[in-house]
């Protein structure tokens, strides 16, 4: 199917030129995605598995000594 848009507004037509050109893709197919997401929005991910692997080892080290002491039980807290 074949349709013609005309009078895009403004922040319509720079988020599919800013989508073709970040992507390399073609107009058609940045509108046509923009479109699909829109019907359809991803669901929202809780597993962070695209974080998987994105860290340095020192910026996963500095991570894990930041919350080192929350990682911490004292059994005081747990009396009733």
């Amino acid at each position: 199917m074949t349709i013609s848009l005309r009078n895009l507004p403004p922040e319509v037509e720079l988020a599919i030129v800013d989508k073709s050109q970040r992507e390399g893709i073609s107009l058609n197919k940045a509108a046509t995605q923009l479109l699909a997401l829109a019907l359809n929005p991803q669901k929202r991910n809780t597993d962070f598995d695209e974080f998987v692997g994105t860290w340095s080892h020192e910026a996963a080290a500095q991570f894990n000594d930041a919350l080192a002491s929350m990682r911490t039980m004292d059994p005081e807290d747990w009396k009733s």
